[in-house]
């Protein structure tokens, strides 16, 4: 089995050119939060931004856009009227179609909440966009009512269950998918023509045809949160025009050496998700 290897991150994490502006290091929508989980909104908006991508654009329900722009400086706002639930629901679909043919990639899932208004949505969405896109959390809830959406879409999609939805998508037990996590992940990324990434420890990235596996990362991580951070990362790497498979690998590494690095100086018991942000400049920094 291959692994997930500094040598091999740093042969594909992207360089940045001397004359590089934020028009050349790529665009990326994301679009998640709902009310009452501003904080995934966050989360997947700060590691995207602090993993390189030139202009964030991030698309919200109009009732946390003031908790996230109050700590998001850098990012351009797209505030949209929330639904009866709270989330982001077909009202904004024409609008946010226009937007991600004009973006890089599209990051979509975290925070939205299960709810009818979010599932019609993400079915639209995903049916309409031909963008680059990364469906995480409630993306991917949403998705495994109507899993055929993903084998007939043209986009470049990846996905990154953990193996609670990656239950919900296949059918399977979590504790079949736990005891198979390779060929399970391999067969589903196949038979839904995605890229596919199965989280926890050892992390497994695959298209169906390549194959790897990462060892950073610690159970200081499991903490809600951590998945948005790694959306966060993955999809700035996308934007910045990063082949999905490698953008995949160069993001779970970087996503688990930050967790190392924070678990390192403040323990696994105490670090936070926003503690794998912090400390994903000195990640970066050692792949240089």
């Amino acid at each position: 089995m291959k692994y997930i290897t500094e040598d091999f991150v740093k042969a594909y994490l992207p360089k940045r050119p001397d004359d590089a502006n934020k028009g050349t290091m790529g665009t990326l929508l994301n679009i998640s939060g709902s009310y009452a989980m501003a904080g995934a909104c966050t989360l997947s908006a700060l590691s995207a931004l602090r993993s390189g991508v030139g202009l964030l654009k991030v698309a919200l329900p109009y009732s946390i856009y003031p908790i996230v722009a109050s700590t998001v400086y850098e990012a351009v706002f797209m505030p949209l009227a929330d639904s009866d639930s709270g989330t982001v629901d077909n009202n904004s679909l024409d609008f946010l179609i226009d937007t991600a043919r004009k973006s890089s990639a599209v990051m979509l899932g975290c925070g939205l909440k299960l709810c009818d208004e979010t599932i019609d949505f993400v079915k639209s969405f995903v049916t309409a966009c031909n963008t680059p896109m990364l469906i995480d959390a409630d993306g991917i809830n949403a998705i495994s009512l109507n899993i055929d959406v993903l084998k007939d879409s043209t986009a470049d999609i990846v996905i990154t269950p953990h193996p609670k939805e990656m239950s919900r998508l296949t059918g399977l037990s979590v504790e079949y998918i736990q005891s198979n996590r390779i060929e399970v992940a391999e067969k589903t990324a196949r038979k839904l023509g995605v890229t596919l990434v199965l989280k926890g420890k050892n992390t497994v990235v695959t298209d169906g045809v390549r194959t790897r596996i990462n060892k950073t990362g610690n159970s200081g991580m499991a903490k809600g949160g951590s998945g948005d951070v790694l959306s966060g990362i993955i999809s700035s790497l996308m934007a910045q025009g990063v082949d999905s498979f490698e953008a995949c690998c160069i993001g779970v590494y970087v996503h688990g050496l930050s967790g190392d690095l924070a678990s390192e100086h403040l323990s696994k018991t105490a670090m936070l998700p926003r503690d794998i942000i912090n400390y994903l400049p000195q990640a970066f920094k050692t792949l240089e």
